[in-house]
């Protein structure tokens, strides 16, 4: 259904090749390109800002390759994804903000206002608890696999895998 094969953390910095160490801070890039997102990591020696057309960025450090590491949720970043996607209809990316809605409501950056149905499509209207924006957010109807699909490729193109 979803159409994202994004790579974890290459541990190898895009521009030099060179590899990057436990403990160093990286950056990883989200581009697209023919369609899809590819992630790009960066060593912090590098890193001049994120190239022209990033689609979004974030700052990490790596762990050691034995080290089991807990993600952590930048909401910044959940947010700026969130607002990009705003008023795309492309099917996988529909998927990809209402999960990254349904996380951010999780995490109290949104609160459910209502739904609103209009010529049987349904939208969750959202609340930003610290702006009070409020957004409108297709429902796609996801089945419980496909829910869980799109979750697992969510967790998998920002690199908390």
């Amino acid at each position: 259904m979803t159409d994202y094969q994004i790579q974890p953390n290459s541990r190898r910095c895009t521009m030099s090749g060179r590899e990057l160490r436990p403990g160093e801070k990286y950056y990883s890039v989200l581009l697209e390109k023919d369609g899809r997102f590819v992630r790009q990591d960066y060593g912090s020696d590098i890193w001049q800002g994120p190239p022209e057309g990033s689609f979004s960025f974030w700052m990490g450090r790596v762990n050691a390759a034995d080290e089991k590491q807990k993600p952590r949720f930048d909401d910044d970043l959940l947010l700026d994804c969130f607002h990009r996607l705003e008023g795309q209809t492309d099917a996988p990316r529909v998927n990809f903000r209402y999960v990254l809605a349904l996380l951010l409501m999780r995490r109290k950056r949104f609160k459910f206002e209502e739904t609103v149905a209009e010529n049987g499509v349904e939208h969750l209207c959202l609340k930003c608890t610290r702006t009070g924006t409020k957004s409108l957010v297709l429902n796609p109807q996801l089945s419980e696999d496909e829910m869980v699909q799109v979750q697992e490729e969510v967790v998998k193109v920002l690199g908390w895998d």
